[in-house]
C-alpha cells in the first residue's frame, strides 16, 4: 500500500481500546462487565499466574444479560479469575487460509496441530458469513467421480451437491470418507473432524485418508474434550476454508465428521446460555445453525463445493431429531446398515433407502435406466428375502421374485468394494449396464 493511502486511512482508524472486567464465571460461561462488543465478538481475557506469567485467553462473546457481558473461552476456565482484564477486539473470528495450507492439520482455530508456524502470504477470513444469494448459484449439471461404485453407479452426486451420511457408531463413516477423499477428481479436500476421540484423528489421517490423500487435503480437527465452542468452531472454520478456495474457482470436496456433534456442543452452549431445551433437549438454536452451515455450501459463480456430511444418529434411529432436520436441507442421503456390515458388506450403503435427489438430472438416461433395474431387483429380493430363507418360497412361482434371486448376488457383488480399490466412474456405469441387461450371467 502507498503512503499516501496509508495516509488516507489515519482518520479511520480506532485508536481506543475497550476493556470490562470478569464478575463471575458459572459451568461454562464467564460473565463480565464490559467491553462493548457484539454477538460473536472475540475477547481477549488478559490472566495472570504466578506458574507461567502473564497469558491471554481467547473467548466469544455468546450473549448477554441485563448490562453483562456472557463469554465463552477457546480453551480451559481453570486459569480466569475475578477481576481478569478482558479486552474486546471488536471482530469475530478469522482464521488465515491459501494454498499453502493443503497437507496440513489445523485446530478449530486455524492454527497448525503440530505447533509450527503458519506460512507466510496467508489470507485471513472470517469463519462466519452468509450463504450464497440463491439466484447466483448455477444448477448442478455435472457428474462429481467420487471413486466409490455404490455411489458413482446408484447414487450419482454431482459437482456441488450436498448428502448426508447417516450411520450408526462403528459402520464405516470414517472408512467411506477416506474412500471418496483419496479417490475423487475434486481439486481440493477439506475435511472437518469435529468432536473425533483424540486417538481417531491421527489414525484417520494415516490409516484412513493416507498421505496420497493427505496431500491434496486441508484437515481441521476439534476432538472431544475441547469446549463445545471450538467444536463448533471446527465445522464453520473447515467450511471458511472451502468456500476461500470456492471463490478461486476450485472444484472442492468438503467432509464433515460429524453435523451431529456440532449440534450437541450448540447445545451444551444454548443450555449455558439459559435457552430452554425444546426436541429430545436440543435448543431452538440448534436448528437454526444447521441451515446457515449447511447452505454455505453447493455452488456459486466461481466454483463449487460438493459436501458430505455425516450424521450419527442414535441407536440406528433415521427419524431422530438431527438426522430429521439434516435429511430435509440436503440435496440427498446415504444410508450405511448396521445389518449389512454385520455380513461383511462394505461399503456398507443400503441403496434401498438413500437416494441422490440430482441423479435423474445429471446421469445419462441409459444409466439412470440400468440403476433403476437394478434398485428394482433389489427391492424384490429383499420384500421376499425372509420367505426364500426359511425354504418358505418354491421356485417358478413368481417370475419377478425368480429374476431378483438370480440377480441378488450379482448385485451384491457389484455394491462392494475393497477399501483401497479405486474405480473410475467410466468402468461403474459400463459395469452396472452389463449387469442390467443380463450380461453378467
Amino acid at each position: 500500500m502507498k503512503t499516501a493511502q496509508l495516509i488516507e486511512q489515519i482518520p479511520n482508524l480506532n485508536t481506543f481500546k475497550k476493556y470490562g472486567r470478569v464478575t463471575r464465571v458459572v459451568g461454562l460461561m464467564i460473565e463480565s462487565q464490559g467491553p462493548e462488543s457484539s454477538i460473536g465478538d472475540v475477547c481477549k481475557i488478559h490472566v495472570q499466574t504466578s506458574k507461567n506469567g502473564p497469558q491471554v485467553i481467547l473467548a466469544e462473546v455468546v450473549g448477554f444479560k441485563d448490562e453483562i457481558v456472557i463469554l465463552m473461552p477457546y480453551s480451559s476456565l481453570k486459569e480466569i479469575s475475578i477481576g481478569c482484564l478482558v479486552e474486546g477486539t471488536g471482530i469475530p473470528l478469522e482464521v488465515k487460509v491459501g494454498p499453502e495450507l493443503i497437507g496440513k492439520v489445523l485446530d478449530a482455530l486455524g492454527n497448525p496441530f503440530d505447533g509450527q508456524s503458519l506460512p507466510k502470504g496467508l489470507t485471513s477470513v472470517q469463519t462466519e458469513k452468509e450463504p450464497p444469494n440463491p439466484l447466483n448459484r448455477p444448477p448442478i449439471d455435472e457428474q462429481l467421480e467420487v471413486g466409490v461404485k455404490a455411489i458413482d453407479g446408484m447414487l450419482t452426486v454431482g459437482s456441488g451437491q450436498r448428502v448426508g451420511i447417516f450411520a450408526g457408531s462403528g459402520v464405516g463413516k470414517s472408512t467411506l470418507l477416506g474412500m471418496i477423499a483419496r479417490n475423487t477428481k475434486a481439486d481440493i479436500n477439506v475435511i472437518a473432524l469435529v468432536g473425533e476421540r483424540g486417538r481417531e484423528v491421527r489414525e484417520f489421517i494415516e490409516r484412513d485418508l493416507g498421505p496420497e490423500g493427505l496431500s491434496r487435503s486441508v484437515v481441521v480437527a476439534a476432538t472431544s474434550d475441547q469446549p463445545a465452542l471450538m467444536r463448533i468452531k471446527a465445522a464453520f472454520t473447515a467450511t471458511a476454508i472451502a468456500e476461500y478456495f470456492r471463490d478461486h474457482g476450485k472444484n472442492v470436496m468438503l467432509m464433515m465428521d460429524s453435523v451431529t456433534r456440532v449440534a450437541m456442543a450448540q447445545r451444551e452452549v444454548g443450555l449455558a446460555i439459559g435457552e430452554p431445551p425444546a426436541t429430545r433437549g436440543y435448543t431452538p438454536s440448534v436448528f437454526a445453525i444447521l441451515p446457515s452451515l449447511l447452505e454455505r455450501s453447493g455452488t456459486n459463480i466461481h466454483g463449487t463445493i460438493t459436501a458430505f456430511y455425516t450424521v450419527l444418529v442414535d441407536g440406528d434411529d433415521m427419524n431422530e431429531p438431527i438426522a430429521d432436520a439434516v435429511r430435509g436441507i440436503l440435496d440427498g442421503h446415504i444410508v450405511l446398515d448396521r445389518n449389512l456390515a454385520n455380513k461383511g458388506q462394505y461399503p456398507a450403503i443400503n441403496v434401498l433407502k438413500s437416494v441422490s435427489r440430482l441423479m435423474n438430472h445429471i446421469a445419462e438416461p441409459e444409466h439412470v435406466k440400468a440403476a433403476s433395474r437394478l434398485r428394482e431387483l433389489y427391492y424384490t429380493y429383499s420384500k421376499s428375502e425372509d420367505l426364500i430363507n426359511i425354504g418358505a418360497y418354491k421356485r417358478g412361482t413368481s417370475k419377478d421374485i425368480d429374476e431378483a434371486i438370480h440377480y441378488e448376488p450379482l448385485i451384491t457383488s457389484f455394491l462392494k468394494q475393497g477399501f483401497k480399490d479405486k474405480v473410475s466412474i467410466e468402468q461403474t456405469v459400463q459395469e452396472i449396464k452389463t449387469l442390467s441387461n443380463g450380461g453378467a450371467k
